[in-house]
C-alpha cells in the first residue's frame, strides 16, 4: 500500500504543522467505536471533523467538543481512512511521552483501528496494518510502534490486550 493510493481520505481540520527539523520515528496504535462498542458508521469520521452531533446517542454529549483525528483509521473490513497527512502533526495522543520524549504528536504518526478492548481485531485490519506501516517505514525514520496505552500510561489503555503485537511484529518483519 501506498499513502493516497488505496485509501479513502476524509480531511480532519484537527492538525497543524509539525515543529521544523522534527524527524517522525514512532507510530502509535489506537482504538475507536463509536458508540462505544458498536461499528461501522461515519461516527468516528464526524468526531474527527468536528461534526459529531452530541444528541444522536448520550455517550456524544460528552466527547462532541473534543478537536481530535488521527492521520489514519482502519476499518473492521481493512478499509483505510485517511484524516490528517503524514507530514503534518494530528492530535491523537494528547499528554504523553516515549522514550523519554514528550508531546508524541510531534513526531509520531497515529493509526486508529476501528475496535474496541474487548473485541479481537479483525484479518482484514491486521493485513491493512501491517501494509500501511511498512509503507511509512519507507517514507519516514519509523523506529518504533506502540500503544497509545505505551505513552500515556494511567490515562490510556488502547488498542488493548487483545491487540496481537506477536502477529503485526511478525507481518512486519516478512
Amino acid at each position: 500500500m501506498r499513502i493516497g493510493e488505496t485509501m479513502r481520505i476524509v480531511q480532519s481540520p484537527n492538525f497543524d504543522e509539525r515543529p521544523a527539523g522534527t524527524e517522525v520515528t514512532l507510530v502509535i496504535l489506537h482504538s475507536i467505536s463509536l458508540p462505544p462498542g458498536e461499528y461501522g458508521g461515519d461516527s468516528i469520521e464526524r468526531l474527527f471533523t468536528n461534526c459529531l452531533d452530541p444528541g444522536a446517542h448520550p455517550y456524544f454529549k460528552e466527547i462532541s467538543e473534543l478537536r481530535v483525528s488521527s492521520h489514519f483509521l482502519i476499518r473492521r473490513d481493512g478499509e483505510v481512512v485517511r484524516f490528517v497527512p503524514a507530514e503534518r502533526r494530528a492530535w491523537h495522543a494528547g499528554v504523553s511521552s516515549w522514550r523519554g520524549r514528550s508531546r508524541c504528536n510531534d513526531f509520531s504518526i497515529g493509526i486508529e483501528l476501528e475496535g474496541s478492548e474487548e473485541d479481537v481485531f479483525t484479518d482484514p485490519q491486521y493485513r491493512a496494518l501491517s501494509a500501511l506501516v511498512r509503507d511509512l517505514q519507507s517514507r519516514f525514520s519509523i523506529r518504533d510502534v506502540a500503544a497509545h496505552s505505551d505513552v500515556a500510561p494511567g490515562r490510556k489503555t488502547d488498542p488493548g490486550a487483545r491487540f496481537d503485537w506477536a502477529r503485526l511484529l511478525a507481518a512486519l518483519a516478512q
